[in-house]
């Protein structure tokens, strides 16, 4: 009985019989970045002799993070101005409108993306003082604190 088990078996254990599919190391960490090739990366860039095994799947944890919060930013922008599509203007508005985002990417220029609209108060009319005044005293009258 043992000898038929060993033939259908096949050699080193290896060929033949049931295999369990390969799982991702995003699978695993729970991630859509991909952390083996973020792995590969930062092996071939030689950023350091040796690498972790935490390092990619961390890395990428970071990215992934990063990339859903301009992607959620972007498309508020994007529903403020009745677009169904997000286009590098909303990713700009969304970006320069965050603080952290703002100052974490704040020398990166968006190709397409414009600039914030701004008037420098100064460029702007001034009201005039006498129709202020005017305008107030004859909507509602001042009345004197009562005395006690």
């Amino acid at each position: 009985m043992e000898s038929t088990a060993k033939a259908t078996r096949g050699v080193g254990g290896r060929r033949g019989g049931d295999r369990k599919k390969s799982v991702s190391k995003s699978v695993k960490a729970g991630l859509q970045f991909p952390v083996g090739r973020i792995a590969r990366y930062l092996k071939k860039g030689r950023y350091a002799q040796r690498t972790g095994t935490g390092a990619p799947i961390y890395l990428a944890a970071v990215l992934e993070y990063l990339a859903a919060e301009v992607l959620e930013l972007a498309g508020n922008a994007a529903r403020d101005n009745k677009k169904n599509r997000i286009i590098p203007r909303h990713v700009l508005l969304a970006i320069r409108n965050d603080d952290e985002l703002g100052k974490l990417l704040a020398g990166v220029t968006i190709a397409h993306g414009g600039v914030l609209p701004n008037i420098n108060p100064v460029l702007l009319p001034k009201k005039k003082v006498g129709e202020n005044a005017s305008s107030q005293g004859s909507k509602s009258p001042v009345k004197s604190p009562k005395k006690a």
